[in-house]
């Protein structure tokens, strides 16, 4: 009996596990250029003393959908997009290299390119700093040149150019706070091939109708676990009293 009841159990708790996944992804589904987690179920033996005799579900969050968005023109000349794979290298808050496809950027105090989150840019020597300028453009490999205060309207003078890379998939990682690292806390090696689109932004690849769909089969199968659990329980109480007359 109380095999049945672990099963239900252990089945509801990681249900619980995957609605939370298929919530933040959902949560999510306007934020620039977010990538959503993907989660799966496997079977997984209880150890213990003895023999494994019983078997629980456990969620896994097996990676990341690294499938891009939709490009939108925005107009705006710090807002970047990526063209195809590749990342934008930032400075996470604990000082390491991290990655992003967020392309939203604006200039912060001291003249510090960071993106909509706060991380700041790199580049070439480290985080990007720009003086103040009539113009920023950044190009299509990244470069970022500027116009200065009273130059004429042709002269742009090349700063510096964001980093960008181009790692395999299966060596980033995905961290709590949504950045992308390499798997063995190195830095990737910056890609000159990879284009960017100025003045625009990337979407979440997040699906919200497919997310939407996920959340109400989650619920009737958190539902279903539930239900099982009472009948258990209600089968329990029935053979006590039955041995209870015996």
């Amino acid at each position: 009996m109380d095999r049945s009841l672990y099963i239900a159990m252990s089945g509801a708790k990681q249900i619980m596990r995957a609605q939370a996944i298929n919530s933040n992804n959902l949560a999510n589904a306007n934020t620039v250029a977010f990538r959503a987690d993907l989660a799966s179920f496997r079977s997984q033996p209880v150890f213990g003393a003895g023999e494994p005799s019983r078997v629980y579900a456990m969620t896994e969050r097996t990676g990341v959908d690294t499938s891009a968005g939709v490009i939108n023109t925005t107009g705006r000349e710090l807002d970047v997009a990526i063209k195809g794979k590749g990342w934008i290298a930032v400075q996470a808050p604990d000082g390491t290299e991290a990655y992003t496809r967020a392309g939203n950027l604006s200039l912060k105090e001291g003249g510090m390119l960071k993106t909509g989150s706060g991380l700041p840019v790199l580049g070439n020597g480290g985080p990007i700093a720009i003086p103040q300028a009539e113009k920023v453009e950044i190009g299509a490999d990244g470069t970022i040149s500027i116009r200065g205060i009273g130059q004429p309207a042709n002269t742009l003078s090349v700063l510096d150019r964001i980093r960008l890379v181009n790692p395999d998939v299966e060596q980033l990682v995905k961290g709590p706070d949504g950045l992308m690292r390499m798997a063995d806390g190195s830095s990737a090696v910056p890609d000159a091939k990879i284009n960017i689109v100025s003045g625009a932004l990337e979407t979440s690849n997040v699906n919200t109708i497919e997310a939407m769909v996920n959340m109400i089969s989650l619920a009737r199968q958190f539902e279903q676990q539930l239900k099982m659990m009472k009948t258990v329980s209600e089968t329990e109480g029935a053979s006590n009293q039955l041995l209870s007359l015996t």
